[in-house]
């Protein structure tokens, strides 16, 4: 079965850092478009990043911009999220998502463009 798995969530204090990372079961990232959402609690998933490995360009959703990080490792095998200065209402379950397509698309913000999910990582913002 396919899969992305992410890791690297947990504790922090509020303007911490956090590395979470995504790596994939059953294939390689190294061809696919790779996605982070995040889910807070009552609200719907939303988008953050998404690096498109055919063109080489990484994209972020506005409000996203500055704070978060995305990027591949060397071999393409691992995608990080780099979170920085995290506030209490960065506190979401964050999940990475693979297309079966190389690029991110117009639309990658919406979940339902991406076609491989993981489990999630909960990430928790609290002094």
């Amino acid at each position: 079965q396919l899969q992305v798995v992410e890791s690297g969530g947990g504790l922090v204090q509020p303007g911490g850092s956090l590395r979470l990372s995504c790596a994939a079961s059953g294939f390689t990232l190294d061809s696919h478009a790779i996605g982070w959402f995040r889910r807070v609690p009552g609200k719907a998933r939303e988008g953050i990043a998404c690096t498109s490995e055919s063109r080489k360009t990484d994209f972020y959703v506005d409000s996203m911009k500055g704070r978060f990080t995305i990027s591949r490792d060397s071999a393409g095998n691992t995608v990080y999220l780099q979170i920085d200065s995290l506030k209490p209402e960065d506190a979401a379950v964050y999940y990475c998502a693979a297309r079966q397509f190389s690029w991110c698309g117009t639309g990658w913000y919406d979940p339902s463009a991406f076609d491989f999910w993981g489990q999630g990582t909960q990430v928790i913002v609290s002094s």
